[in-house]
């Protein structure tokens, strides 16, 4: 299940990037260099919020249904009608994915802190670069 809703979410997210793109940003694992889909964010491919800005508008989220899934794990989890997420729960996670059913908005923490962390996106909220 984890990789289909990767593949969703590259699909919706970061569809709008091209073959020569993908590369540049390492978006696939290639030889020795390791891939991430977050990528499109901390190589400013799509606008999104960061950091605390981040965090808050996770924590506005209410009453949704969304999926968590990780980028090197097969699990996938559907949680149905939530009524809020926080971004304190995910504080430990690493290279976590939490999106929305219809994949409109996503909320990403990565294994990366302090430097790259975390990222929320919202395709009627912010635009692609």
């Amino acid at each position: 299940m984890g990789s289909y809703l990767q593949y969703r979410w590259e699909q919706s997210i970061a569809s709008h990037l091209n073959k020569s793109e993908e590369e540049e940003i390492h978006l696939y694992d290639k030889g020795r260099i390791c891939g991430f889909l977050w990528h499109v964010f901390s190589y400013e491919t799509v606008a999104c919020l960061e950091g605390e800005q981040a965090r808050g508008r996770l924590d506005q989220m209410k009453n949704m249904s969304c999926y968590i899934f990780y980028e090197m794990d097969a699990a996938a989890y559907i949680i149905d009608r939530v009524t809020s997420l926080k971004a304190i729960d995910f504080e430990r996670e690493s290279d976590i994915y939490v999106v929305d059913v219809d994949f409109t908005w996503t909320y990403i923490r990565t294994h990366e802190p302090p430097w790259y962390n975390p990222y929320f996106y919202h395709h009627k909220e912010v635009e692609r670069r």
